[in-house]
């Protein structure tokens, strides 16, 4: 039989002055069921929401027993109905008793009815709850009746999200989209952080549901889509993205969704059954997450936000806004959530009101890593889904140090964060007591802290932390947030803010390490499959000496009549630091005949990093005047492991034997040749790590300001004469103990060492 109706438009217009009536959820509901119900002339029409809990709870029924309301429930993935929920996905079944996940309620009294069609209520691709309607007679239900129930739950799933239905929860239960969550990720930046979200990139929310006329919400369709594809295959044709690289195959792959007649017919279907265009994107795209959302293919989870990106695209498009990132009026304890985001986004936002960071993206190298790190805002990185399970405003806890992330946490959660957050606030105030106690372990080795830097905002802790001076200035901060290449006026007034903020401590700088994964959005990139050991830092500084010798001008006029230590990152070859040096020379010559002012001395040094550097220490240390380890990017050439690949970034300890001894080797050699050497890589800012690095002789160490206090405390409470007499035969070879990490969280607890 078909329906007596005209289809799921006279339904939406029906449904439409039903939400308009000034009545409570339960009885709108009630009515929905009966409306759906006549509409597709079925006995029965039951709407099952999900609960936190993972129960699907019958909230309304027409033809079913009245009295199993609120009383009736399936597991997800019980029953037809938990099979729906589970696979997001409808089922039309001519005989329901037949299909081996039928499951009888028999409080329900549904064991007259054969027929069974069931649609998940989705948004944004969760499942919210599920509707379904029955009859008595074998039929399999038609496609326009299996459209006019997705469409209906459409409606209803606005319904929970606006928390309408929250008032008839039983007490104690609470609806699915109000769930917590608790992630564990990757912590990036270190910190804790209790907020509420802003999504970096707000959802465009579509409150006008239901089409007036259908034929003009398909004009406005087939309008927005023409500017979407004009404007893709402009920036396609622009020089900007004229070759090969990774915005151009994103852009491709929306230019592909956005040619796509199947994706486009959905949307037009929808729109002919009574749904506003921008409604019928959001409906087409919600179907589609669900589906995806259950792939374990990455490549077509990666086409998922590719679809995802247009679709919000195309409903900004139709509801004339433009894009806009969340930078805009910021509560006082925002947690910023993204898919990925720039430094330089995140330096758009109100820095005083940001409480955290998560990305479903990010890795410990990131650009917006660097940057969170050095302003001291907890991050955590590769949160799967957070952007589609987040709305904003929810409560949010962002713990950076161990990688969690607890959405919507309950009460219980939050008081034990607030007290870790209490915790540590106590803990820093002793640590700044600290600050002006001299770093010396307890048997009389002083060690030089430092920090780590590369931004003028950093500068302040220089004089609140205590350090005795920057250990590394990350110079390409200031190029990777400027939107074109900084001019030599720009460069020489940050080096000069900078070397006047440090008021006379010493401030090693670090010269250019662009490239790789580094990319400028000026600077014309290359593709490479290795980025990390690619065209980078002062390989691509010596093949374009105009980038290097302009930096290197500044750096001479901003420290004219004073100290410029500078030095070169990504040297593999002792005569790469020759030619650097002859650049330097030859600019310092300029300089002079010019007439400008230089610098009273200049120290000039190399970042060890590559292990080839290891087999030229002799040559190295006879020609530099001092050097810096960093640890970073040495530890992951050192073991082949990608600290951005969750899957083996763990696998390999920075305190393994093997990596020990290749930093003892280094710290031996230079101190043959007394030349000062500085460990800048994170493993400095690890109290336990640090502990390691003095017991095989490291005395200068670099690292973030927040680092500081927590590594004075452990070496001032440390003796490292004893230390290192029980670490170093650890590392000979022959010893039968190679557990470094064990062995030292035991010397601590026997020291009394404050970790």
């Amino acid at each position: 039989m078909r329906s007596n109706l005209a289809g799921p438009r006279l339904l939406l217009r029906r449904l439409r002055e039903v939400m308009a009536e000034p009545i409570n959820a339960q009885e709108r509901l009630d009515k929905i069921v009966v409306l759906i119900a006549a509409n597709v002339v079925a006995e029965v029409c039951s709407v099952y929401i999900l609960r936190a809990d993972g129960v699907l709870e019958l909230y309304a029924t027409e033809g079913l027993n009245r009295e199993a309301v609120h009383q009736a429930s399936l597991r997800v993935g019980q029953g037809l109905v938990g099979l729906i929920a589970a696979e997001a996905r409808p089922l039309n079944l001519p005989n329901a008793r037949a299909h081996p996940a039928f499951a009888y309620l028999p409080e329900t009294g549904e064991e007259a009815y054969n027929s069974f069609l069931g649609v998940p209520i989705l948004r944004a691709g969760r499942t919210l709850g599920v509707l379904v309607v029955q009859n008595k007679s074998h039929r399999t239900y038609y496609e326009d009746e299996v459209e006019a129930l997705q469409t209906t739950a459409m409606v209803i799933a606005e319904m929970v999200a606006a928390g309408e239905l929250e008032a008839i929860a039983k007490p104690g239960t609470g609806l699915d989209l109000s769930r917590p969550f608790r992630f564990s990720a990757v912590g990036l930046a270190d910190g804790v952080g209790l907020g509420h979200v802003v999504l970096h990139e707000p959802r465009v929310v579509v409150t006008n549901l239901i089409a007036e006329d259908t034929d003009h919400e398909t004009g406005r369709l087939e309008g927005a889509i023409d500017r979407l594809r004009l404007s893709i295959d402009s920036l396609l044709a622009s020089g900007d993205f004229a070759q090969s690289g990774e915005h151009r195959d994103v852009l491709e792959a929306y230019r592909m969704f956005a040619y796509d007649r199947g994706w486009i017919r959905k949307i037009e279907e929808a729109i002919r059954n009574g749904l506003t265009a921008e409604a019928a994107v959001e409906k087409v795209q919600s179907d589609m997450r669900a589906r995806m959302l259950r792939q374990t293919d990455p490549y077509l989870r990666e086409r998922l936000h590719d679809l995802d990106d247009l679709a919000h695209r195309l409903i900004r498009e139709l509801m004339g806004r433009q894009h806009s990132g969340g930078a805009g009026s910021l509560p006082q304890d925002a947690i910023i959530v993204a898919r990925n985001m720039g430094a330089a986004e995140l330096l758009d936002y109100d820095r005083d009101r940001i409480r955290g960071v998560v990305l479903e993206e990010g890795g410990p190298t990131s650009h917006v890593t660097i940057v969170a790190r050095a302003l001291g805002i907890p991050a955590v990185g590769q949160v799967q889904d957070i952007v589609s399970l987040a709305d904003a405003g929810d409560a949010i806890i962002v713990d950076g140090g161990t990688g969690e992330v607890h959405l919507r946490p309950a009460s219980d959660v939050q008081d034990a964060y607030a007290e870790k957050v209490r915790f540590r606030a106590r803990r820093q105030a002793q640590f700044r007591r600290l600050r002006n106690k001299p770093s010396v372990t307890k048997d009389g080795v002083e060690i030089a802290l430092q920090m780590n830097a590369g931004l003028l905002v950093d500068l302040p802790h220089l004089s609140e932390s205590g350090a005795v001076g920057v250990g590394l200035f990350r110079t390409e901060l200031q190029f990777m947030v400027a939107s074109s290449f900084p001019r030599l006026s720009d460069q020489q007034a940050q080096y000069t803010q900078v070397l006047d903020a440090a008021d006379g401590k010493p401030v090693t700088f670090r010269s250019l390490d662009i490239g790789g994964d580094k990319v400028l959005p000026y600077l014309r990139s290359i593709q490479e499959e290795n980025p990390a050991m690619g065209w980078r830092a002062l390989r691509l500084g010596l093949d374009r000496p105009g980038l290097l010798r302009t930096q290197v001008r500044a750096l001479l006029r901003a420290a004219a009549g004073r100290e410029l230590k500078l030095m070169f990152p990504m040297v593999s070859e002792v005569s790469e630091f020759h030619r650097a040096k002859e650049l330097v020379e030859r600019e310092l010559k300029h300089a002079r005949r010019h007439g400008h002012d230089v610098p009273d001395s200049i120290r000039l040094g190399v970042m060890i990093e590559v292990p080839s550097l290891l087999f030229q220490l002799e040559e190295l240390f006879q020609v530099v005047d001092f050097a810096s380890i960093g640890s970073n990017d040495l530890f992951q050439f050192f073991c082949a492991v990608d600290r951005g690949n969750t899957r083996v970034a763990d696998r390999y300890d920075t305190l393994g034997p093997g990596f020990l001894r290749a930093l003892k080797l280094i710290v031996d050699v230079a101190g043959r040749h007394h030349v000062p050497v500085t460990l800048c890589g994170e493993i400095a800012g690890k109290p336990l790590e640090a502990m390691a690095l003095i017991g095989i002789g490291y005395r200068s160490l670099s690292m973030s300001p927040a680092s500081l206090g927590p590594v004075k405390a452990m070496l001032r409470s440390l003796d490292a004469g004893r230390l290192s007499a029980r670490l170093l035969p650890r590392l000979d070879h022959g010893h039968p103990d190679h557990e470094i990490r064990a062995f030292l969280r035991r010397f601590a607890e026997e020291q009394d060492v404050a970790l």
